[in-house]
């Protein structure tokens, strides 16, 4: 019988744990084909999420959970079920039932296909602000133009992968992870599911506009180098703009009798200049900084407390 492990990153989801498993149960009733489980990582919530899924795991056979010792974030909760999984098919889903657990069964049809993954893909973000869904577009359409990964509109990080792809993701061991476009950089063939989009079950969002904004530049510095490459475009511009200033006013004063103060000028040349300079330096540092974090070598969770060594009478 093949295994069908279900890994569910949770941050304060103390509202939506028992509502999810409901649903995660219909869902396994309609595969008895398959040996199900639910591998639950805790991103050291500050609510009662830890305590709910270690009761859930000492009443039911087919409930783990690995929990971490702080915040290490969803990329890091994602990546370690992954390392603890061991199911032939895994999927990735969120606990607040934004991801429909419907689709699961919708999902396996397309690994009977052949396809290795089976990615779901939002057809519209109803419920969203408008400015939050304009800025989501302006992203993958960024993110398809200057890197080497292709992101399809709407596309998310709910999947259910193979064994071997996800072996494949497990290979990339760098501590900034942008799990999206790891899932395409990897390749094998995809099948994408649309489905409209749902409102949380309860409680709130953890993505603000500044984590949306940090993790957009992550997924950017993760998979081009396109940054740098016109922090050097705008330098040669930049000093052919100078050049070409310098030799406009060679040109008026020889030849033209024209007082010139050049105050207002030089300053608002030198405003220019110096945010330029700037920008491109924190273009650099960017860069810099996923080096920083990547030789230090740091792991990208520390684990407090699981149930799987227990269960594995370990």
């Amino acid at each position: 019988m093949k295994k069908l492990e279900v890994i569910v990153p949770c941050y304060n989801e103390e509202e939506s744990i028992v509502l999810f498993e409901k649903r995660m149960e219909e869902i396994f009733c309609l595969l008895p084909e398959y040996q199900c489980s639910i591998l639950y990582v805790n991103d050291g919530s500050k609510d009662d999420t830890c305590q709910i899924i270690k009761k859930s795991s000492a009443e039911k056979d087919y409930v783990n959970y690995i929990s971490f010792a702080r915040n290490f974030g969803k990329e890091a909760a994602m990546f370690a079920g992954l390392s603890h999984s061991a199911g032939d098919f895994v999927v990735v889903m969120d606990a607040d039932l934004q991801h429909p657990p419907e689709l699961i069964p919708q999902m396996l049809d397309g690994i009977k296909e052949g396809y290795d993954c089976c990615m779901a893909r939002r057809t519209n973000r109803k419920g969203e602000k408008i400015i939050r869904q304009k800025l989501s577009r302006m992203f993958y359409r960024l993110m398809n133009r200057i890197t080497s990964v292709e992101m399809l509109q709407g596309s998310t990080d709910y999947c259910l992968m193979t064994r071997q792809m996800a072996d494949a993701v497990l290979s990339l061991h760098e501590r900034e992870r942008f799990t999206k476009g790891i899932f395409n950089w990897v390749g094998f063939q995809k099948k994408y599911i649309e489905y409209e989009n749902k409102e949380r079950i309860a409680g709130e969002s953890k993505w603000s506009f500044g984590t949306l904004f940090r993790y957009a530049i992550s997924g950017i510095t993760a998979f081009s180098v396109t940054p740098l490459h016109l922090a050097s475009a705008i330098g040669i511009i930049v000093m052919l703009a100078a050049f070409l200033y310098a030799l406009y006013i060679f040109v008026t004063t020889l030849f033209l009798d024209t007082a010139r103060t050049g105050f207002a000028s030089i300053i608002i040349i030198l405003l220019f200049l110096g945010g330029m300079i700037i920008l491109l330096l924190g273009v650099i540092g960017e860069y810099l900084s996923k080096i920083y974090i990547e030789v230090k070598q740091r792991p990208v969770y520390i684990i407090k407390d699981t149930s799987l060594k227990a269960k594995d009478g370990e």
